[in-house]
């Protein structure tokens, strides 16, 4: 256990200074779920779009899902750039633990949007948000997880595939259907009966409804426990499978 933490901490160190390397990377995650909350936020200020809390309490924790799924989702682009120019293979003649190579990466992942994320939150206090402190660390803590899921799962996928214009259209076409289908943007109660029920089948779905749960301060109640237990399954079997792909990859 002790060489694991030692040889995850050599790898996160190794991708940390990368990123702290590039401002441009460590801002422009952030880009897209300010523009919504910007330019779209405003639109939805006087509208009753749930029962309890008002609109940025709907809007913001939507964000933050959408800031980690995005910002984690595209993760494995660097992978790619690394197997081309043979740095897995380089890594490969190490004696570092396979899994440390994944949570090495994945740790950095997540200290990355978790930064994003907290300039998101100061961004929308200073908009109007306005959610108990415990709410907004429950929601930080969600955007760790699904980090750490979808970057597993990203990097493992990258592995897969050759050359990035197969890697993006493919990580579209399971991200865009997610994020629709979660109700990221308005509650999926406000949708049509049938489209409701089929957003039951995306676990996102369920760690939305806990992140907006808990921004109106409800910490204890169902839709709390269904996403606890989906995050942590989800990263659970999304490390679980990543490490997998890795020690097969022999990367």
């Amino acid at each position: 256990m002790h060489a694991l933490a030692a040889d995850t901490a050599l790898v996160f160190g190794r991708y940390a200074r990368q990123t702290l390397r590039s401002r441009f990377q460590m801002l422009f995650g952030i880009l897209m779920p300010l523009l919504y909350l910007v330019f779209f936020g405003p639109l939805l200020r006087d509208l009753p779009l749930s029962a309890e809390g008002n609109s940025w309490q709907v809007l913001v924790p939507g964000l933050l899902m959408m800031l980690a799924l995005l910002g984690a989702s595209f993760a494995g682009f660097g992978v790619i750039v690394e197997k081309n120019l043979g740095v897995l293979d380089r890594m490969r003649a190490t004696p570092v633990s396979r899994l440390a190579l994944l949570l090495g990466r994945v740790l950095r992942d997540a200290l990355l949007l978790l930064f994003q994320s907290v300039l998101l939150v100061a961004a929308a206090v200073a908009m109007g948000l306005r959610a108990p402190l415990p709410g907004v660390l429950i929601g930080l803590g969600f955007v760790a997880l699904v980090t750490i899921a979808m970057a597993s799962l990203s990097y493992a996928f990258a592995l897969r595939v050759r050359t990035p214009q197969e890697f993006g259209p493919a990580v579209n076409a399971v991200s865009l259907p997610a994020m629709l289908l979660s109700g990221l943007m308005l509650p999926m109660t406000l949708a049509p009966g049938w489209l409701d029920t089929l957003s039951h089948a995306v676990p996102f779905r369920y760690l939305v409804d806990a992140v907006r749960a808990a921004f109106v301060g409800e910490y204890a109640g169902a839709e709390m426990l269904r996403g606890v237990l989906v995050a942590a399954a989800f990263a659970a079997a999304a490390v679980t499978l990543g490490t997998r792909v890795f020690r097969a990859a022999g990367a």
